[in-house]
Formats: C-alpha cells, structure tokens, sequence
C-alpha cells in the first residue's frame, strides 16, 4: 500500500525534530560536564555523576550517528524524550548540590519534545519533568536534614506545569497547522491527478483522430499517385509522392508523441528502449541503456513523459556525448536515471525558467511529487546533470 501524504509529512518532520534534539544534545551534556571545573559544585556522588553523564554521552553520541544515517518512526520521539527525563533526573539526585544550577536542563526538555507534533507526548514529558524536578529535590532534602523544601521548589514547579502546558499548545498548533498543509497538498495532488488524466485522454483522442483521419488518407494518396507514377512516370508526381511520404512520416511521429503504442502494448521498458534508439539516431550521442523490464506501472505515461522531456534537453541543450538511461523496480518503487555528461546548468534557474514560460521540467517535477515521488536533479555548470526520478506504486 502506497504510503499516505499524511504520514510521509509526519514521518518527516518527525525525523526531522529528533534529528534536530539529538544534534542540540550534546553541547547541552558538553555544558552540564563544565559542573565543577567552572562552577564549584560538590556532588553528592561524583563517581556516579561523572559515570553517569559519559553514560549519557556516548548513547547521545551513538544516537546520534542512527538517526543520521536512517529515517525513524515516531517511536524515536518516545525512547529520546523518556531518555532525556530519565537521564536529567538521575544526574541531578547523584549530584544533589547541583540541582539548582541543572534547572535550566528541565525547563529545555518539554521544549525540544514540542515540535514532534505530538501534542500528547509534549503534555505527558512536561508533565514528567515537573515531577521530576519535585522528586529531585525530595531526594534532596531527605538525604540532607540542613536542606529543607523552600517555597520556590514550589514556585518552579508551577513554572514547569506552565511550560507543560504552553509547549503542549504549541505542539497542538503545529499539528492544525500541518493538518492544513497536508490538507492542501491532496488536494492539490487530486486537482493534478485529474488534469493528468484530462490531458492523457485528449492526447489518446487526437492520436486515434490522426491516425484513422489524416493519416488514413495521406497513405491512401500515396498510393494512388505511386499506382499513377507506374503507369505515367512524371517529375510532378514523383514529388507530389515525396511530399506524402514525409507527410505520413511526420503525422506517424506526431501520433507517436501523443500517444506511443508501444508503451500501451508492450510496456515501459520497451517504450524507453525505443525512445533511446529514436534519440540515439537523431543525433551523435552515444547511450547507454540499462533498462529493468519493470512490465506495466501505473506511473508509466508520466515516466515515459518525463524520460521524453529530458533526453531532448540534452539534445537540444546539454550539447553531451554520452547520456545515460536506467530503469529500475524494487520495494514498490520505479525508478528513472538520467545522467549525461553536457554543459550542466544551475537547478537554482528552474523558477526562472517558468517564469518565462518555460514549464516542460518544473511541470514535470510538480506531477511526481504529487504522486509522492522525488525527482532529484544534481547538476552544475561544466559538469553534467543527473535527474533521478522515484515514483511509487498506487495503492
């Protein structure tokens, strides 16, 4: 089943808000290890604290490193926030004196939890830390008797549960807010679905009107001056002939472009292969195919569409030698590679482009994603361009 927009935008930006917590972690245990040799605090158990905060390092490290190099669920959000509550409680009952300066450690948790869009997950860490920080300090009282539980213990815990809250709210307004963006983003994928659709039955329409119209009566022309220039060989027929047959050449590569039989017939992999060849001797570029027999995708018209627009890029514009063209199927997702080794351009000119009108790429571009594909363009003067373009399956 393809995935939804909803959960591909929540899963982003969830990976997205650990990533970001776990880079900020570190120079946050960097500073509650600066405890001492710049602020002279005696802990309560130095051996535990300072074992307990390199503990704390090397997981925020190794953490760090896994949500780098992969993409997380939203259960990353949970086991990083229940991490940090328990990690910030520990240090601060094993340090005991310190417990007035890590204040600011309990205050940053709930915020760094709120743009995980979890409103429910920022309410019960907010909660937690007040909590926590009451615990702390109970600890700290039973285990000195010259520490009593003065009235801003209280004062600060009322400003924790207000942070709790606040945070809450503003996770709750983040997720309204990317509710509507995904709202939009259906529908604008809806709206491009049907104008892909509309556009591929018009194109259908006229190919079949060509074809069984003017082409039609352009061959049966053609015969009937051929069948002429056999009995009465003349100069005038001749080109009258020629005319015809380039005339039905052009209308046969117009029906083509419009609507390719042989992407309906056998296939995207044997539409590409003959496109290749089509470009291959239309001009002096040498390609290189590499095409996975990927059968009939439902994303083939827009993949073909899309293999069309730039091999004639590169022809008309990236002046290569060598073009690259692969197809590939794997885990629910067709993929199509385009590389030459032209002029390059700056990806950054394309806006530019459609603003002068020049829409065949960005359009291009705008109905993959809306199918929730990627189309990645690396590209840059002198060096060539490579497009990848990943398109899933319809679920």
């Amino acid at each position: 089943m393809r995935e939804t927009s909803q959960s591909r935008v929540v899963r982003r930006y969830t990976t997205e808000a650990v990533r970001v917590t776990a880079i900020l972690r570190l120079p946050l245990i960097g500073l509650m290890a600066l405890l001492g040799p710049v602020i002279s605090v005696t802990h309560w158990q130095p051996d535990v604290f300072a074992g307990l905060l390199i503990g704390y390092a090397l997981l925020a490290a190794g953490w760090l490193i896994f949500v780098l190099v992969r993409d997380v669920g939203p259960w990353a959000g949970w086991v990083s926030t229940a991490a940090d509550v328990s990690a910030v409680v520990a240090l601060c009952i094993a340090s005991g004196g310190a417990t007035s300066v890590l204040l600011p450690v309990f205050f940053l948790l709930p915020i760094s939890v709120a743009f995980q869009y979890r409103p429910r997950l920022t309410a019960i860490v907010g909660v937690c830390t007040a909590v926590g920080y009451q615990v702390v300090w109970i600890v700290y009282s039973k285990r000195d008797d010259l520490v009593g539980f003065p009235d801003e213990v209280y004062l600060y815990f009322g400003f924790l549960l207000w942070l709790a809250a606040a945070t809450t709210a503003l996770s709750y307004v983040l997720v309204r807010r990317s509710a509507t963006v995904i709202s939009l983003m259906d529908v604008r994928r809806q709206l491009i679905a049907e104008s892909m659709g509309a556009e591929e039955r018009e194109r259908r329409q006229l190919a079949e009107h060509l074809h069984d119209g003017p082409l039609q009566n352009v061959l049966a022309a053609r015969l009937d001056v051929e069948e002429a220039l056999e009995r009465h060989p003349d100069a005038q027929l001749d080109a009258a002939e020629t005319a015809l047959r380039e005339t039905a050449a052009q209308l046969r590569s117009t029906v083509t472009t419009l609507h390719p039989q042989v992407l309906a017939q056998l296939g995207l992999t044997a539409a590409l292969r003959e496109l290749a060849d089509h470009f291959a001797r239309r001009g002096e570029i040498e390609m290189s195919v590499s095409l996975d027999d990927v059968g009939h995708p439902d994303c083939q018209e827009l993949l073909y569409r899309v293999a069309r627009e730039l091999l004639t890029n590169v022809t008309k514009h990236a002046r290569a030698t060598t073009v690259e063209l692969a197809l590939t199927r794997a885990g629910g997702l067709t993929t199509l590679t385009v590389a030459d080794d032209g002029t390059g351009f700056d990806p950054a000119v394309v806006p530019e482009r459609v603003a002068q009108g020049h829409i065949g790429l960005a359009s291009h571009i705008v109905r993959v994603e809306s199918l929730g594909g990627t189309f990645d363009v690396t590209s840059s003067p002198g060096s060539g361009t490579r497009v990848v373009v990943t398109v899933p399956d319809a679920g």
